[in-house]
């Protein structure tokens, strides 16, 4: 938890309705804070009025109050369209990095405000850190490696840092189950949410009810031999293995889409490696772009592990990343986030990669 004095504000906590929140809640509580739960309603479904029900649950167990809070037309705007268009234009959208920045606690601090709380948290495994002698906010990494969502957090920036508190950053999801069961939660053993909460079976499916319409084209080796045909570039991501549809004595992959040629690029393992990426505009965290160290360790995808890396300048106010050995692929569309030991430094999302 920050480094606060306790019981020394009121604090809008966004509740999902998962056991993480729940907990966060129950130690804002025990810490002396005011807290005030809130479910933030992307869309209006079953499982969403199921998770707001909980969250209320939670809420009446805990002695706080509740409220929801309508953030469906952000959502679409700012989360949903950019992942239907991002697969149109060929990219592998990451849409819960940018769905934290641009949507999720956007609309967390204007609940805040709307409830008289100067202090906002939620139930991540991570931590925030100030740095006095600069006067910035940063990520860091939790202290349970196997839970750390720092990465989740890489695009947020310095004003939605200054007033957020992360609960759970010094513990690990044992120790979570554990305090619910004990007080008696009904979300105890609720299992964990999945990525892209907006998109319920296939995702190729939700494409189309979107109007991203698939158009067939060629499946090619990098030397141009085409070998197959494409069922629409937004239905494949680089990396990708199963499901291509072409034979080969040993396993294709998916390693590039030209998105004017309407080609899907394959080829064998060995070329999925890549050594450099270059990024849209980066947000910042732990330094300003002049004040930043250029060794540092990326993190590529979410599951991925950190890589050492050289980060430098780029069109736009974007980096290059210079990878000290190759790495599996990522794809544009998804985020790289930057780290000197454990702390964020800036993120962004990948907007070319080189094999």
């Amino acid at each position: 938890m920050r480094n606060r004095v306790l019981g020394n504000g009121r604090v809008a906590l966004g509740m999902s309705g998962g056991v993480d929140s729940s907990v966060a809640a129950a130690l804002l509580r025990d810490a002396g804070y005011e807290v005030v739960g809130v479910t933030l309603r992307f869309c209006d479904t079953p499982s969403q009025r199921a998770a707001e029900a909980d969250a209320a649950d939670v809420c009446r167990k805990l002695g706080i109050a509740h409220t929801v809070f309508s953030a469906t037309d952000w959502f679409d705007e700012r989360v949903i369209r950019p992942f239907v268009a991002g697969y149109a234009k060929g990219l592998t959208p990451s849409p819960c990095v940018g769905c934290n920045a641009t949507c999720k606690m956007p609309s967390l601090s204007d609940a805040a405000d709307a409830a008289g709380c100067d202090l906002v948290a939620t139930g991540h495994y991570a931590r925030v850190v100030d740095f006095p002698a600069t006067g910035r906010f940063a990520v860091k990494r939790a202290l349970d490696p196997a839970k750390d969502q720092s990465y989740m957090l890489g695009l947020l920036d310095q004003a939605t840092l200054s007033r957020l508190m992360l609960p759970l950053g010094a513990m690990t999801k044992l120790d979570v189950r554990l305090i619910a069961a004990d007080l008696g939660l009904s979300v105890a053993e609720k299992p964990d949410s999945q990525d892209n909460c907006f998109v319920e079976g296939d995702y190729r499916d939700f494409l189309r009810v979107r109007g991203c319409a698939p158009r067939p084209g060629a499946i090619v080796t990098a030397a141009g031999e085409r070998v197959g045909t494409h069922e629409g570039l937004a239905f494949y991501t680089l990396g990708q293995r199963k499901g291509i549809g072409v034979a080969a004595p040993q396993p294709y992959y998916v390693i590039g889409k030209r998105t004017d040629e309407n080609e899907l690029v394959v080829g064998f393992k060995d070329e999925t490696l890549i050594r450099r990426v270059e990024t849209a505009p980066a947000t910042w965290q732990a330094f300003t772009p002049s004040e930043a160290p250029s060794d540092a360790m990326v993190k590529l995808r979410y599951r991925s592990e950190t890589a050492p890396c050289i980060i430098g300048p780029a069109d736009e106010g974007g980096v290059r990343i210079d990878l000290h050995s190759p790495q599996p692929v990522t794809a544009p569309g998804q985020y790289a986030v930057w780290y000197l030991g454990d702390t964020v430094v800036g993120a962004a999302m990948i907007k070319e990669v080189w094999q």
